[in-house]
């Protein structure tokens, strides 16, 4: 039996106007994919909280952040708008059990639905949330978020402030001090904005116009299925990566992408490493709890060529610190950029190259804990994929998403096997362990780029 429950809502911020700049990038790549690209789950209720407690829940979220009041416009010119509403209708759908039914198999079923349909962007608020019960008493609570609306930081942000309420009245600690959808709009047409953007197109421009264009060898059809996602999981390359950042007084997050582009120029024989990475421009004045995506594509361009883990390191840290600087633009700016490049050159430069570490918290080792030669060796055992499966589409050529998984690395990958044999995605995840794990238990030992070239499909 389904229920629907009608959650009314009141918010300030209404109005029509445009889309954030971050919007205006995830919108590109929800079109590309076909894709609402939502995020959310399901989350075992442990408490005593009733239907009631989630309407209420619903409403602090519909009423508090102006993203989940949002719908698109879109106008016969092509020019796609939102309209923020200053009061309306949510539902909260209330799925209850049969006799011999798994509530969790329920929940799990609804979310899985939700997740594979589209949101109605014209019609449909962005938020989905339903529970599901069990003679009455709720057992899991499920909620999906379209993309649109807001970013894993976004999520991060609702989610602490609606543990921050005060938990006799419900009431909200405090206002919602962060922009709301049409004060960042109108931040980024300012002054300041602008010449972000100048700056961040020249520093595009600078690598657009000197690196070579391609990141692979010719296309080559490798079969069906041409998409692929593989995920890997390696505890190896944890510990070493600690090892290796404490030992030269750096981030892990660094030693990550040192190894990627280690293990890029190992495979492909391409240098310098060039890749889009994802910057989550949370870090800048004033974004840190905004609720809207606010993530857009950087650039890291280095070379690793011959150098040592040390400084192979040294230049993923440089590169990421450019690249997180001049990742806050305005996208049509940079759309128009990469079209001028491509026809002053006389052809494409291949940016389907894609690094996300999508990680919130990231382990520190404990003083004194720092794993030993053996522990690290024999983790490598354990290094394993635990899911390959086909993809219906997938529209760049190489992503690295490096997950929040606790206690290991676990990087998901999405890979065009035209552009990447799958043999060389596997042998790539494996170079990344293998200089990572090497580096960290011999500081002598050689990093450089070998030439691999012969061993490797992807290359003949």
């Amino acid at each position: 039996m389904v229920e629907q429950i009608i959650v009314p809502f009141e918010g300030d911020g209404a109005g029509v106007g445009g889309l954030a700049w971050g919007q205006q990038q995830v919108w590109r790549a929800m079109v590309e994919v076909d894709s609402s690209m939502s995020m959310g789950g399901v989350v075992p209720v442990l408490d005593d909280r009733t239907v009631e407690d989630f309407a209420a829940e619903l409403r602090f979220f519909m009423s508090r952040y102006g993203s989940m009041r949002s719908k698109l416009r879109f106008g016969h010119d092509g020019e796609v708008t939102q309209e923020v509403f200053g009061s309306g209708e949510a539902t909260l759908w209330v799925h209850d059990t049969r006799p011999g039914e798994d509530p969790a198999a329920v929940a799990d079923a609804v979310f899985a639905e939700w997740k594979a349909r589209n949101f109605d962007y014209a019609y449909e608020w962005p938020i989905r949330m339903a529970v599901v019960r069990r003679d009455g008493a709720a057992t899991h609570v499920i909620v999906l978020v379209c993309h649109l609306a807001a970013d894993g930081g976004g999520l991060a942000t609702m989610i602490r402030e609606l543990g921050e309420r005060d938990p006799a009245t419900r009431e909200p600690a405090g206002p919602h001090t962060a922009m709301q959808p049409f004060e960042l709009v109108a931040a980024q047409l300012e002054r300041g904005a602008q010449r972000q953007t100048d700056n961040a197109m020249r520093y595009w421009e600078g690598h657009l116009r000197s690196i070579e264009p391609r990141r692979f060898a010719p296309a080559a059809d490798r079969g069906e299925p041409r998409f692929r996602q593989v995920v890997w999981r390696s505890r190896a390359l944890l510990l070493a990566g600690e090892r290796l950042a404490a030992r030269l007084g750096g981030d892990a997050v660094h030693v990550l992408l040192a190894a990627y582009a280690v293990a890029f120029g190992r495979i492909t024989g391409g240098t310098p490493f060039v890749s889009q990475v994802i910057v989550s421009n949370r870090f800048r004045p004033g974004l840190a709890d905004v609720v809207s995506p606010l993530a857009q594509n950087g650039l890291v361009v280095f070379d690793v060529t011959g150098v040592d883990a040390e400084e192979a390191v040294r230049r993923a840290r440089q590169a990421s610190m450019s690249a997180s600087k001049y990742a806050y633009y305005d996208p049509g700016a940079r759309l128009a950029l990469i079209k001028r490049i491509a026809t002053e050159r006389g052809e494409p430069v291949d940016l389907a190259v894609f690094y996300n570490d999508r990680r919130v918290t990231l382990r520190t080792a404990a003083a004194g804990a720092e794993p030993s030669d053996d522990e690290i060796v024999a983790a490598r055992a354990e290094t394993a994929v635990v899911l390959e499966r086909p993809m219906v589409f997938f529209n760049e050529e190489l992503m690295i998403n490096v997950d929040d998984v606790p206690d290991t690395v676990q990087i998901t990958t999405e890979v065009d096997t035209t552009a990447l044999a799958i043999e060389d995605l596997y042998a790539l995840l494996a170079e990344m362990e293998s200089f990572t794990v090497e580096a960290a238990l011999d500081p002598s030992a050689p990093t450089a780029v070998r030439d691999l070239s012969e061993s490797y499909s992807s290359r003949s």
